[in-house]
């Protein structure tokens, strides 16, 4: 009869936690990878039947009662021994696959959503709300989320008898080693639905198209994402909802360009507006605000209107609105205005306009080339 307490080295009072310190100590010296060569691998064979039984306390007690496990039939190493003992050992418990799994809860939490929301400009400004249809997972009202018809139940799974997994021997450069995977038969449950719901076929939600309101921040850009809590699917078994991310996009406005918080736009006035000076209105979305226009402005320039642009998004205040003035030339003149602008152009002297060059390096590296020049 094997004396296993002698094979790993401990005393017959030895107990779990030196049992297994043992044999870490006795795998890691006699290892095949190692120490390789016959007579390690056959130490190292039987260190692991004496972990297996002394670990074991059903076969602890038998072999201390004078039964050996592996005496009848002589079965080969590894018989009963898993690959999560090996783990166990080396890692502590619960390293070894499928360590403390058990069956899977049919609740689970859903998914997140992402769509997308076209919004309008004004709402960006100010904020505001807007209306989102979705198709997404609901709870089925049939079964209330329980998957099984009214009145029915489930039955424990026969095949893993309610564990949720299946475990799987297969050989290795170790001997024998079993792995555990998730029962194929009731999907990892642990039981089956013997009359699964007929609208949901048992998942407990169904596909739905649903309108909701939500509120758009002031400030908001093409590219943000506002983040709705509990709003996305509904998770399979009735589990809770996900969170459904709204990502804007802000259409384009007829009059305005969106720079940062700035809001930028382009009129076009008549030469002898921006010679003389005016007074025009400008539709904002506070209103129509007078915009004033001095004497002698010049085409490119712009006006500024300070906080009539759009809300911070992180902080407080607004941006402005930018105004460029575009100033334009009549192309078609009556015989009247032809000579009204000759006497406008005699009186200041312009009959005949002579252009002013100006430099073209006239910046920073022709100063600098102007300055070493002077020296």
């Amino acid at each position: 009869m094997n004396d296993y307490y002698a094979d790993l080295g401990v005393s017959r009072d030895a107990s779990a936690e030196d049992i297994k310190r043992a044999y870490r100590r006795a795998a890691r010296k006699l290892h095949p990878d190692v120490n390789p060569g016959p007579e390690a691998e056959e130490q190292f064979k039987k260190v692991s039947q004496a972990y297996d039984v002394l670990s074991d306390p059903e076969k602890r007690r038998a072999f201390d009662m004078g039964a050996d496990p592996y005496a009848s039939g002589a079965p080969g190493f590894g018989q009963g021994f898993s690959f999560s003992d090996i783990m166990d050992a080396f890692f502590g418990a619960g390293a070894g696959a499928g360590a403390g799994r058990g069956p899977r809860p049919r609740r689970q939490r859903g998914q997140d959503g992402l769509v997308r929301q076209d919004i309008d400009l004004e709402t960006a400004v100010f904020g505001g709300e807007e209306d989102l249809v979705i198709d997404t997972a609901v709870l089925c009202a049939t079964c209330n989320g329980d998957g099984a018809q009214q009145g029915t139940g489930r039955r424990t799974c026969d095949i893993c008898g309610g564990r949720g997994e299946t475990q799987h021997v297969q050989r290795s450069f170790l001997g024998q080693v079993m792995t555990t995977r998730p029962c194929q038969a009731c999907h990892g449950f642990g039981d089956i639905i013997t009359h699964p719901c007929y609208d949901c076929s048992g998942d407990g939600r169904v596909r739905q198209r649903r309108t909701m309101r939500f509120r758009v921040p002031a400030g908001v850009d093409t590219g943000t994402r506002i983040q709705l809590q509990g709003e996305g699917e509904i998770g399979p078994g009735g589990g809770h909802p996900g969170d459904l991310y709204v990502e804007v996009r802000v259409r384009p406005h007829d009059i305005y360009t969106r720079r940062g918080d700035d809001l930028h736009a382009t009129i076009t006035v008549p030469m002898t507006a921006a010679a003389l000076g005016a007074t025009l209105t400008l539709e904002t979305f506070d209103g129509i605000q007078d915009l004033d226009l001095r004497a002698g402005t010049q085409p490119g320039e712009t006006t500024t209107l300070r906080g009539l642009g759009v809300t911070h998004l992180r902080g407080t205040g607004r941006g402005d609105i930018i105004v460029h003035i575009d100033v334009r030339t009549p192309t078609r003149l009556d015989q009247t205005q032809e000579d009204l602008l000759r006497q406008l152009a005699a009186a200041r002297g312009e009959e005949r306009p002579t252009g002013k060059l100006a430099p073209a390096d006239t910046g920073l590296f022709g100063k600098l080339r102007d300055a070493f020049k002077t020296r």
